[in-house]
């Protein structure tokens, strides 16, 4: 009863009405099995899923890492974070991951998380480091176990697997079906909770020809019939993006782009300005495919086609989420020939249209954050109250460990910088500009 309880509080601060089947039936199984593989289409709430069961059973006495979350990627760590934070459990919670400096890791954790989210290669580190202790991990959650659990990252994987002697439980999610699990991840007898058919029906696949082979004028036409709605278009190589990108520029199509070379910053707020509107379009490879959080697409383009059948399977997960449905647009050079996991599409003929409207948002950034004891409620009643813009003219508002990125309508930018530039939210004196 405590239990149901707890659950319907985090649930009210999600805003949340209810679980969906998928989450119950993964709940029940994550209570009473040792290994779950838990399989489900990308945006259907795995994350919630897993978090639920595994924070009630977390010691409020323990002051060591009862958790280890293993993500492939950071955006996911990140992510992952956030709603554990946006639960308001109190129970703390740390990501490490590549990219980020390590020396903040340790500061990070030197007051030990409950639950802590990285990436192979950095919690590997950490492990061989002993960074922290590994006897009180009860709980290993491989999410996106189809990436964590390649070649690529199987030396990471085995030192972690060999640190965790004292594990009750362990938790495999992913979008894919049909992975074949290595040895040293050691699963006998997993419980399968499959509900990757629920997401199939309600996504649209379309074939779009293109009578030139470079498929550039074709995928203008095909963004200008879509219009103004949030989309992702996937290519093969950061290469390809570059081209894309300029080519989309030089017609006046706003956009963003979000691949593995990129700095880190520059992909967060890739990130950020497509959750905020400051574009609908976001150009990416495959990175983006799983494992980022981003608001209800309309539909995704193959702009190049994707390699391997898992591949097309994640880039698709990207949108026709929860209850929503989708669109993936297979662009296609006429005498390109499909790949065979590619089938029971329908033919999609371009008719003239106009070229999408530039964005009327743009982001706002705020030099202070969390850690400066800063709320989104600060942030929103400095620009309503003092500023005088309305609501409908203030956006997304983002709120990280030391800054914010905030959503503004373009033509209330410049009066809100002039404004508040170096002005104090709290006690912290803050600049603000236009990222």
């Amino acid at each position: 009863m405590e239990n149901l309880k707890s659950q319907a509080l985090i649930l009210n601060k999600l805003g949340i009405e209810k679980l969906n089947p998928m989450q119950k039936k993964a709940g029940l199984a994550i209570e009473s099995n040792q290994e779950i593989i838990l399989l489900s289409p990308t945006g259907t709430g795995k994350t919630l899923a897993f978090l639920l069961p595994i924070i009630s059973k977390l010691d409020i006495d323990c002051n060591e890492v009862q958790v280890l979350i293993v993500v492939p990627s950071r955006e996911l760590a990140i992510q992952i974070e956030q709603v554990v934070r946006n639960m308001g459990t109190g129970f703390k919670t740390n990501t490490v991951y590549g990219g980020q400096s390590i020396k903040k890791d340790f500061i990070n954790l030197n007051h030990k998380p409950a639950i802590l989210i990285g990436t192979p290669g950095r919690l590997a580190e950490h492990i061989y480091r002993e960074t922290f202790a590994t006897n009180d991990i009860k709980t290993l959650v491989l999410d996106e176990f189809d990436k964590s659990l390649e070649i690529g990252f199987e030396l990471d994987m085995r030192d972690i697997l060999e640190a965790l002697n004292a594990l009750e439980t362990k938790i495999l999610t992913s979008a894919t079906k049909g992975v074949e699990l290595p040895k040293f991840a050691a699963i006998k007898k997993p419980f399968v909770v499959d509900f990757l058919a629920n997401g199939i029906e309600k996504l649209s696949l379309k074939t779009v020809i293109s009578p030139t082979k470079d498929k550039l004028n074709t995928l203008l036409n095909l963004v200008c019939v879509l219009g103004n709605k949030p989309g992702i278009i996937f290519c093969n190589f950061k290469d390809s993006i570059s081209l894309l990108s300029d080519f989309l520029t030089q017609n006046n199509v706003s956009h963003g782009c979000f691949y593995g070379g990129m700095e880190q910053q520059d992909r967060e707020r890739a990130l950020i300005k497509f959750r905020n509107g400051t574009y609908q379009l976001l150009i990416a490879t495959d990175l983006a495919a799983r494992g980022i959080d981003v608001p209800e697409i309309d539909f995704i383009i193959h702009f190049q086609l994707p390699l391997k059948a898992d591949e097309f399977t994640h880039r698709n997960g990207r949108t026709a989420r929860m209850n929503s449905a989708g669109t993936a647009y297979v662009l296609k050079w006429e005498n390109e020939k499909l790949p065979e996991f590619i089938t029971n599409t329908d033919l999609f003929e371009i008719k003239e249209a106009p070229k999408p409207e530039i964005s009327n948002w743009t982001t706002l950034f705020v030099s202070g954050g969390r850690k400066d004891k800063i709320s989104k409620g600060d942030i929103a009643g400095l620009f309503l109250k003092q500023g005088k813009i309305d609501k409908e003219d203030l956006g997304v508002i983002e709120l990280k460990t030391d800054c914010a990125f905030v959503g503004i309508k373009k033509s209330k930018i410049s009066e809100i910088i002039d404004q508040f530039n170096n002005t104090r939210i709290k006690k912290r004196k803050v600049r603000l500009y236009q990222v």
